[in-house]
């Protein structure tokens, strides 16, 4: 078992203060984003075994078999098949889907294929694996998750009275559901940027005044002036997960989270297609081939179980659980047939002899047993085999 020193992502959409108050250490002042815990060759984690320190993908690498197990390097490869992070929200992140298996396998081929680099800002995929995510509250946890039904969305968009979006209505309102997403949504990334600008500035300006079911979408015209995300995004369900509460995200559903602290698993991948709320490249067609238009209600997770608490979904490269500890509690023997990363977020737990305080991780490889006591929160992030 390995304590894991991890790498924080300073994105400009970060809180500067919820990942400091989870370490107990002072802000820096600038944005910390999300902490990655895992082989990601993005921003490995770190641990030493006493030879100095080394990352965990080259350990890995090293001994596929040895810190995997021969089950889970059959399935998935001699590579972890997960990534864990700790993500803190102070303003939206961008609007954005995630391939499924097949779409992000075929476009990184076509990627590399037509010599596109792996860092140039217009690159959609970044490597050949699909994306699906659970995000897990910390705090009140505000985000956008699947579309609404096309004549709720007409409503709401009617509701603010904005001249400019009575087309987007109408269109909604006169195809089968399929037909009116896609239609609107392409309409709105394909608009004039001007015309979209003065639109976007009306329905900030009436979703302010009107508060309400308006209000999770009056502030993001603060970050993201002019964005046709803007408009996009009240296409989808707004949805607020309360600490403990978690949510699951598949291929090609849109989704943007507004605000909090949560801890996030999923598959080792990096391939984001944006539809907006960022400067960065929007590649509409390459997105309108992987966006699910189908109207999807989001599905609040709460964990099932007793001592282990269970986050279910329909994904074998991850599974999430967690486990509060109450103080002169019984130890809890985890399995050990697959590797694990256990993260503490509250109270003083122990791993084995080793104590984890909030924000801490260690990485269990495939084959050591090992046993939580104390008290505080844990969670544990595995594969299914």
């Amino acid at each position: 078992m390995d304590r894991l020193t991890n790498t924080i992502r300073p994105y400009a959409w970060g809180s500067t203060t919820a990942i400091p108050a989870l370490l107990g250490v002072e802000p820096t002042g600038e944005p910390q984003a999300e902490m990655w815990m895992g082989a990601h060759p993005g921003a490995p984690s770190r641990l030493d075994r006493g030879a100095g320190g080394t990352t965990l993908s080259a350990v890995i690498a090293a001994d596929p078999e040895g810190e995997l197990g021969s089950a889970a390097v059959a399935k998935f490869g001699p590579a972890l098949p997960f990534l864990l992070k700790i993500l803190a929200a102070g303003a939206p992140l961008s609007l954005q889907v995630h391939p499924d298996l097949a779409q992000a396998r075929a476009g990184f081929e076509d990627e590399e294929r037509r010599g596109v680099p792996i860092d140039a800002g217009h690159r959609n995929y970044k490597d050949a694996n699909h994306k699906p995510e659970l995000i897990c509250a910390l705090t009140p946890f505000d985000g956008l998750c699947g579309f609404r039904p096309p004549r709720e969305a007409a409503d709401l968009l009617e509701g603010l009275g904005v001249d400019s979006l009575k087309p987007y209505v109408d269109l909604l309102r006169a195809h089968p559901e399929e037909a009116a997403l896609r239609e609107v949504l392409t309409a709105v990334l394909t608009a004039d940027r001007e015309e979209m600008a003065r639109t976007v500035a009306e329905t900030a300006a009436a979703a302010e005044r009107l508060g309400g079911p308006y209000a999770p979408y009056a502030g993001l015209v603060h970050d993201y002036p002019g964005d046709p995300g803007v408009i996009a995004a009240m296409l989808l369900n707004h949805v607020r997960l309360q600490p403990g509460e978690a949510m699951f995200l598949g291929a090609g559903i849109p989704h943007a989270y507004l605000d909090g602290l949560g801890v996030e698993l999923m598959a080792n991948s990096d391939n984001v297609l944006r539809c907006g709320l960022t400067p960065k490249h929007v590649d509409v067609p390459e997105l309108l081939k992987v966006v699910v238009f189908e109207p999807s209600a989001p599905g609040v997770l709460r964990p099932e179980g007793g001592a282990e608490e269970v986050y279910e979904t329909p994904i074998d490269e991850f599974r999430l659980s967690r486990f509060v500890l109450a103080p002169g509690g019984a130890p809890h023997t985890l399995p050990d047939a697959a590797p694990q990363i256990l993260l503490c977020t509250a109270g003083a737990p122990k791993a084995g002899e080793l104590t984890l305080a909030p924000g801490e991780s260690v990485f269990v490889p495939a084959g050591e047993k090992v046993e939580l006591s104390g008290s505080g929160t844990v969670f544990r992030a595995t594969l299914v085999l």
